[in-house]
């Protein structure tokens, strides 16, 4: 450490110092490709997960409880575990893991819907 400092102070040129810097500067920019932006990445396709989430979706929570969603609030989520005693629990929207079963009646009327509308314009 002490033979750092002293070869520090023997060079005054603005290039020694630069030398010295570019390993920290490296280690950054790897860091930052490897660890920061992929978390990011993940940051990002888990909030459009739970975004996502509607009525009828087929998910599991990070407990492994697996439920279908019947309602959804803002935060919260009401799954139904066991249709023949009709078993409900009420789990906060960030507990969602994965959805294993998207549903798709709202995208099927959705899809209905812009196609009547693009007939009655032609």
């Amino acid at each position: 450490m002490l033979f750092l400092l002293q070869a520090a102070g023997k060079q005054s040129s603005p290039s020694g110092m630069l030398s010295m810097l570019l390993p920290f500067i490296l280690m950054f920019v790897v860091m930052y490709f490897l660890i920061l932006r992929p978390q990011k990445r993940k940051e990002r396709e888990r909030k459009a997960l739970l975004s996502r989430v509607k009525k009828n979706d087929r998910v599991v929570t990070g407990g492994g409880i697996h439920g279908l969603v019947t309602s959804v609030r803002e935060n919260e989520v009401i799954l139904r575990v066991d249709d023949a005693k009709d078993v409900k629990l009420k789990v906060d929207r960030s507990a969602i893991v994965a959805v294993s079963e998207v549903s798709h009646d709202d995208d099927t009327e959705t899809a209905r819907e812009s196609t009547k509308e693009s007939k009655d314009i032609k």
